[in-house]
């Protein structure tokens, strides 16, 4: 067996979700993924129940690239090694898809800029059905370190950019991630009409610079858009205890929860009511990932 190609990228969490107001936003996290691109299949099980991988396929060959090798789409395999609990509201997606067209990249000896990477990303994601709006903030935030304002409506995937900038720095919070087993709920873009108020919330706290606060407004917009009445609770909880940031990532379950490092007790307390009592779930311990952009983030 051959490693034809390898690719990475990590995973994000939402700023906004782009189902609220036609802006979407999400912010880089310490959730590496690797992806090999094999000419044989891994003896390790591969999990891709949505075929986003054959998706990738498919839009880079509909794009016009070759395959490594002369290969055919059937005799390439995959390899996935991921840090980011899958249908979490997580952008494992855009992740996976990401690393795998860098695997591919790599394989054929081509170069593609980072837009165009973002762009291929949302074809393929909207071909294997995992997302509403081809989530092509996600797709930069889990390709680039920081985070960006992205208008899904733009003409290209580069004007798309409104706003960019380093992210909260990563010494100064602690992010939580409540990994919940809850099955991912299907919805529509008119289940976000109602809670449009909430999301421009979100989105004008991100204008201001303010992004924890808008990983809150956003989170509450999600939670009425899902009827997801124990996540806002768990967000409340996590207030009541000493977080700065508490809310809904992507279309749920997961909890995203920012504490500021300093308070190391927070963490502590807020890890114990999460695991004990009457919430038991998985908890991952992780940080922002800073871009080197100067821009101020103000929090």
């Amino acid at each position: 067996m051959a490693i034809l190609g390898s690719g990475e990228a990590h995973g994000a969490c939402s700023l906004l979700h782009a189902a609220g107001t036609g802006y979407g936003s999400s912010i880089a996290l310490d959730l590496p993924v690797a992806v090999r691109l094999l000419d044989k299949p891994s003896k390790r099980e591969l999990k891709d129940p949505d075929g986003l991988l054959d998706a990738v396929l498919g839009v880079w060959t509909e794009n016009g690239y070759d395959l490594p090798n002369e290969l055919k789409p059937e005799e390439l395999h995959w390899a996935i090694a991921s840090k980011i609990p899958p249908k979490q509201g997580l952008k494992s997606s855009a992740a996976v898809s990401i690393a795998a067209l860098r695997s591919l990249c790599d394989a054929t000896e081509i170069d593609l800029e980072t837009h165009r990477l973002v762009e291929l990303s949302a074809q393929a994601q909207f071909q294997a059905g995992v997302s509403l709006t081809g989530s092509i903030d996600d797709s930069w935030a889990c390709s680039t370190k920081g985070w960006k304002l992205i208008d899904i409506n733009s003409d290209t995937i580069e004007e798309g950019v409104i706003i960019q900038g380093r992210g909260p720095e990563s010494n100064d919070w602690t992010v939580l991630i409540i990994s919940r087993d809850k099955e991912k709920q299907p919805v529509t873009l008119e289940d976000f009409q109602p809670f449009f108020n909430d999301f421009q919330q979100a989105l004008s706290a991100i204008q201001e610079g303010d992004l924890l606060n808008s990983i809150t407004w956003n989170g509450r917009a999600v939670s009425g858009v899902l009827g997801d009445g124990e996540g806002r609770r768990m967000a409340n909880d996590a207030f009541v205890n000493g977080a700065r940031a508490a809310g809904i990532s992507g279309s749920g379950p997961a909890v995203i929860i920012i504490i500021p490092s300093i308070t190391p007790q927070t963490t502590k307390r807020i890890k114990s009511l999460f695991s004990t009592g009457k919430y038991k779930f998985t908890i991952i311990e992780t940080t922002f990932l800073n871009s080197e952009d100067e821009e101020m983030d103000s929090d």
